[in-house]
């Protein structure tokens, strides 16, 4: 296989492209090799050596890293602002830090000098003030080289923190821990290596600064005479020691290049990929492309089961030691939420409730979790915990644990760190917290992990790590996106029972985000289905299955569900066609009409007898769902519609995609709900 990036056999660049690309590779090398070949490599020692160089070398160094200390205490605040904070005059904040990279060095240094100087802005002030003298003092050299230097710090940072996703942040914030902390923690941590590159580009352009340290601090031996500087005297005077500091120079540029190359370059999902793949024995992933039914058919689902699966009480056995709420015993927290905005509805559960929360894409089921947290400006919850109205709290204070879709786990700390990241900041010590994290991760299956990072998890493990971290930071609310949907069948089913478990004695109010009908039956008290923002129903389980008033649940079901216009004598379908019911509701209501597939009859020739709903069509799919088969068939005078039929009948009637065919569907086999 070939791979992409390489120029297969053959393949030759044109002309055109390839001879000016070559010139410029000797136009940019030229001068580099001058360097080398006019070196006097005899006396290189000696020139290095001499006391001139060395002075200028050590203030050089002194400089270059007084500079980057400030660049860092300045620019990696300014850098998060511009990355992650909106503000009026954003662009021309950034245009003032792009400014001094394209500004010429000496214009800079008259900058310096009219601002700092002893006839600038505010020279006389801080010379009256504080006795300080910026210009022709090593101070001045720092101050101009931060100015010229910083940019590249700012804007390699910037960059880093522009593909770390803030997804991780706003985990951190929902276990607890404050901004700052977040920003130690977290963002620092992660964007780690786009610091390091930053902070060796600056540098590396402050040990080299010339035109702004000389027209700014002057060129003063031993206070502000730099080494370029030094090059630029010797010049005049000694060529050949000129050359050989130049090359030095030269040198410590290549140095710090080559140690960039690569390694602390890229954004964090780059650096992802390139990290260690999971270690032999961790079970696969349960993430990849659908195969079979629900690949193809979006009505190809498991159906709800009739009832709720009770969960029994919890035992010590299940039960992580500390793992409580730290409230006083017998405090119990209900939800009261009136959410605004693109998701608009108004939620009120009692202590211990889990509600499913169901819907298409793009129906708001995330914005609602993030509403609640208070991470979104797309909603606005006012929301009430218990006794406390945490509407105007920011998101760390709220006690709302949130675990989202791809877990979010830091990826700089291992899983033990990971889940004790939680109880860590709200301040208990570390040796408890610890304990608790791996009590959590040994409840979940994942115990034995404890020292692994989350680039040695498969998905499944990685999941489960993410909910031990949300369930050990003690919340008072828990939301849960789609938790369980990387793990594989079996290990869900642990999972869920283990999660079942811990709700059943939770003090708290559970929403869970789920596209899977047993998640929903088999862990949630209520449902709740939305659609563009609107709460369509909000019931028990067995309400929702018996009667759906969402197409999109009827076909997650595994049901037949079309929309329409109640008449007397059924439903006019909005896709065209009618419908017969037996028990239709008042006519002229919006209503579904929801028809099992295996109440769908499928013939060869047009059936006679008592079906008063019958229709030709066309097979186009046939998959299979256990022991039957599904099949899709559509028609240009009613809906498409699902038939499920055994392999026997599939073959007794010939069918394979592209054969006409008749459905038939009894009035009495036909549920309409009134919307």
């Amino acid at each position: 296989m070939k791979r992409a990036g390489v120029r297969t056999s053959g393949a030759r660049p044109p002309l055109l492209l390839a001879l000016p690309a070559l010139a410029a590779v000797v136009f940019l090398a030229l001068p580099l090799v001058g360097i080398l070949v006019r070196t006097e490599w005899s006396g290189l020692a000696d020139h290095l050596s001499s006391p001139g160089t060395v002075q200028a070398l050590r203030l050089s160094l002194l400089v270059s890293f007084w500079a980057l200390g400030l660049s860092l205490l300045l620019g990696v605040p300014l850098a998060w602002l511009l990355a992650r904070v909106p503000f009026p005059g954003k662009a021309f904040v950034r245009s003032l830090v792009l400014l001094p990279m394209v500004l010429p060095p000496t214009v800079g240094g008259v900058a310096l000098l009219l601002a700092f100087g002893r006839r600038g802005l505010l020279g006389p002030w801080l010379e009256n003030t504080f006795g300080i003298t910026l210009p022709f003092h090593t101070s001045g050299a720092v101050l101009a080289a931060t100015f010229v230097a910083m940019p590249f710090l700012i804007i390699s940072l910037e960059g880093a923190l522009g593909g770390l996703r803030p997804r991780y942040e706003e985990t951190a914030a929902s276990l607890g821990a404050s901004p700052v902390r977040v920003f130690f923690t977290v963002t620092l941590p992660m964007v780690a290596p786009g610091v390091v590159a930053g902070a060796a580009l600056t540098w590396a352009r402050a040990l080299g600064e010339f035109g702004a340290t000389i027209t700014f601090a002057g060129n003063l031996p031993g206070t502000t005479q730099t080494l370029p500087l030094q090059v630029y005297l010797l010049l005049q005077d000694e060529p050949e020691a000129a050359t050989s500091v130049s090359l030095l120079l030269l040198a410590i540029a290549m140095a710090v290049l080559i140690a960039l190359r690569g390694r602390w370059t890229g954004t964090p999902v780059d650096r992802a990929r390139r990290a260690t793949a999971p270690e032999a024995g961790t079970e696969p992933t349960a993430t990849g492309p659908a195969t079979g039914p629900a690949a193809t058919d979006p009505t190809a689902q498991k159906p709800f089961a009739t009832g709720r699966l009770v969960a029994g009480h919890p035992g010590p056995a299940d039960r992580p030691e500390g793992a409580g709420p730290p409230a006083p015993s017998g405090e119990r927290w209900a939800l009261h939420a009136e959410v605004t905005g693109f998701t608009r509805l108004t939620l009120d559960a009692e202590p211990g409730t889990t509600i499913a929360v169901v819907g298409p894409n793009g129906a708001g089921k995330s914005t609602l979790l993030r509403a609640l947290l208070g991470l979104t400006p797309r909603a606005h919850a006012e929301l009430a915990l218990g006794d406390t109205d945490v509407t105007t709290l920011p998101p760390h204070r709220r006690r709302v644990a949130w675990v989202p879709q791809d877990g979010a786990l830091f990826p700089h700390m291992t899983a033990l760190a990971n889940t004790a990241y939680g109880l860590r900041a709200q301040g208990v010590p570390r040796t408890e917290a610890r304990r608790v994290a791996q009590t959590w991760l040994d409840r979940l299956g994942v115990g034995h992990l404890a020292h692994r990072k989350p680039t040695q998890l498969s998905g499944g493990q990685a999941g489960r790590v993410a909910l031990a971290r949300a369930l050990a930071a003690r919340p008072r609310l828990l939301v849960l996106d789609e938790p369980l949907a990387a793990l594989d069948q079996t290990t869900r089913a642990h999972v869920r029972h283990t999660l079942r478990s811990h709700l059943a004695d939770f003090a708290g109010v559970c929403l869970i985000v789920t596209h899977d009908p047993v998640e929903a039956v088999s862990l949630a008290d209520r449902v709740l289905v939305l659609d563009e923002g609107r709460a369509l129903q909000d019931a028990t389980p067995t309400e929702v299955t018996r009667h759906p008033r969402s197409p999109w649940v009827a076909r997650m079901l595994g049901r037949n569900a079309w929309p329409g216009t109640a008449t007397a004598e059924g439903l006019a379908l909005d896709g065209g066609g009618v419908l017969v019911a037996a028990d239709p509701p008042a006519a002229g209501i919006p209503a579904l009409a929801i028809v099992a597939p295996e109440a769908v009859s499928v013939h060869r020739e047009k059936p006679l007898g008592s079906p008063r709903n019958v229709w030709p069509g066309t097979v186009r799919e046939i998959t299979g769902s256990g022991s039957r088969l599904r099949v899709l068939i559509t028609s240009d005078v009613a809906p498409d519609l699902v038939a499920e039929i055994t392999p026997q009948a599939a073959a007794e009637l010939g069918l394979a995609e592209g054969v006409s065919v008749w459905t038939s569907v009894k009035a009495t086999e036909t549920t309409v709900v009134a919307l």
